[in-house]
């Protein structure tokens, strides 16, 4: 009997990590008006954030369906338990759409996890889930566990841009415009099972210094990965790197990139890190 863990794209786990944990991701679709691509299939982050940068309305996604996750469950033997760790429930149907499918087949092995998180800060949590699966631990402990987790995880990120949080409806124009000239960089956080900004600093090293003293005051636990992330902008990444040393191991440490659901609001030059405290 083996443990599969499987999540969604939006955890934005490189190709690379899902080789080296043994994950299986099973991707959304993004639409960019009448286009549609599998995100991170037909469609990289590169290209996902090209295509924002130029687009006149933001693109949108669409959660996994049920019959997609009967297909992907059923092709995995019927000894093998599953792990499913999806993108928070307020933020999309697919944790539900994985419910569906587990209650459809009618496995009692398959485990699922709503993270109530999105991007690395639910990457973070489905690379320790096959950490403790690599560690001897069954599907219903890697549950427990996992859940237990997401209430000691920490994720913070700077917004470098306003424009992408205007054209979503999620600034006014004149707040937008403000915050532009001002050069007001928004922290963002994952609350309640959404993304929210928790403050707000004048300039990018402003907002990654805030970032970095919240992460000395909650110091990471040396047992769990840390994560860094960002969205096209790894300079920022090496600053928040450089301004948390020695609060990490680096043998312990990945990155990941910001991928379409966050980098849709946020846009790119986005960056931050997320840990277990």
């Amino acid at each position: 009997m083996a443990v599969r863990i499987i999540t969604d794209s939006t955890s934005d786990i490189t190709p690379e990590q899902q080789k080296e944990f043994g994950v299986t991701v099973v991707p959304l679709l993004v639409r960019f008006g009448q286009e549609e691509f599998v995100d991170g299939v037909t469609l990289t982050n590169e290209d996902f954030y090209e295509r924002l940068r130029h687009c006149d309305t933001l693109p949108t996604t669409a959660q996994v369906t049920p019959d997609r996750f009967t297909e992907v469950f059923a092709s995995i033997p019927p000894e093998d338990e599953i792990v499913g760790i999806f993108l928070s429930s307020d933020m999309s149907g697919t944790y539900q759409s994985a419910c569906i499918a587990r209650d459809l087949i009618g496995r009692k092995n398959i485990f699922l996890v709503d993270s109530r998180n999105v991007t690395f800060a639910l990457g973070i949590l489905v690379l320790e889930a096959a950490r403790l699966r690599d560690a001897g631990a069954n599907g219903e402990a890697i549950k427990r566990e996992v859940e237990a987790l997401i209430e000691r995880l920490r994720f913070f990120a700077v917004v470098d841009m306003l424009k992408y949080l205007k054209m979503g409806g999620r600034l006014s124009s004149s707040s937008a415009l403000l915050g532009t000239m001002l050069r007001i960089k928004p922290i963002i956080t994952c609350r309640g099972g959404l993304v929210d900004v928790v403050e707000k600093r004048q300039g990018r090293r402003a907002a990654l210094e805030a970032i970095a003293e919240k992460t000395w005051l909650e110091r990471p636990n040396p047992n769990h990965l840390v994560v860094f992330g960002d969205s096209v902008a790894p300079e920022l990444t090496e600053m928040l790197k450089a301004m948390t040393a020695g609060l990490y191991d680096p043998q312990l440490s990945r990155t990941m990139p910001l991928g379409s659901v966050v980098g849709t609001h946020a846009g790119p030059g986005c960056a931050g890190i997320a840990y277990f405290v």
